[in-house]
């Protein structure tokens, strides 16, 4: 059975005062809880005080973005290597922000996947349509090709340490709200052109759901039988409420 996962995505917020008050209430609320996974993926200036105040503690940490490069004249880059030294855990790779704002195509996604999964890093590849695509009648079509390109990359195998993060970027600050029903049918898909490749590795891969997930819905979401978890935004800096996001999914 797989184990799901919680990871708060910070985006470009916090503070060296405001990270130590959520972090802490983090901490203190859900050490013990064996049942599945937490994590937070931080701002780069912040993961070495993450480090610190997380190490020893039930929360694993992870960078929102980082370098196809190992290295290299690459100014204001952060190389895989770099992100090991704070003894990251995960990477967020091709969210739809990244995508859409700095013009990262499938291709350069793809490249970060492999450089982060060659080093040791657990990528969180984001999938996902925009509106316009998904009234089209395009979602499953630009899915399969955002995972295709991975594949293309990595193969399949790549998938085997990796976590899919669904994010349905038509409901995210849009006024539309994808119901669990739909949330779970692309989940289903996504598993599935996956499983057509290798069945086993589909059938264990963590697929987390990235569309607006609060308290109030995270519960019957995550009772999806495909979706394994959530990739959490703006409710992540909220402590009780990624807590209570984090324990719907021990239930």
């Amino acid at each position: 059975m797989r184990q799901k996962i919680v990871a708060g995505n910070w985006k470009m917020h916090g503070s060296l005062v405001a990270n130590q008050q959520l972090l802490t209430q983090l901490h203190a609320a859900l050490d013990g809880y064996g049942g599945a996974t937490f994590a937070v993926c931080v701002p780069a200036p912040y993961l070495a005080q993450t480090q610190s105040l997380l190490t020893g503690s039930a929360i694993a940490w992870g960078a929102q973005n980082l370098s196809a490069h190992k290295a290299g004249a690459y100014t204001g880059e952060v190389s895989a290597s770099m992100l090991l030294d704070f003894a990251c855990r995960y990477v967020i790779v091709g969210h739809s922000e990244r995508r859409a704002l700095y013009g990262e195509t499938d291709q350069v996604v793809a490249a970060k996947f492999a450089a982060a999964r060659d080093a040791g890093l657990t990528p969180i590849l984001c999938v996902g349509e925009a509106l316009a695509e998904r009234e089209s009648g395009m979602a499953e079509q630009v899915i399969a090709r955002q995972l295709d390109a991975v594949l293309a990359v990595a193969g399949i195998a790549g998938f085997a340490r990796a976590i899919v993060a669904y994010e349905p970027v038509w409901a995210i600050g849009t006024g539309k709200t994808a119901t669990p029903e739909q949330a779970q049918a692309v989940h289903a898909f996504i598993r599935h052109k996956l499983a057509m490749v290798d069945e086993g590795i589909a059938s264990r891969l963590i697929i987390q759901y990235g569309g607006s997930v609060k308290a109030a819905n995270a519960a019957e979401l995550f009772a999806q039988p495909d979706i394994d978890g959530g990739l959490i935004g703006g409710a992540s800096l909220m402590a009780d409420e990624f807590i209570s996001i984090c324990k719907a999914a021990l239930s």
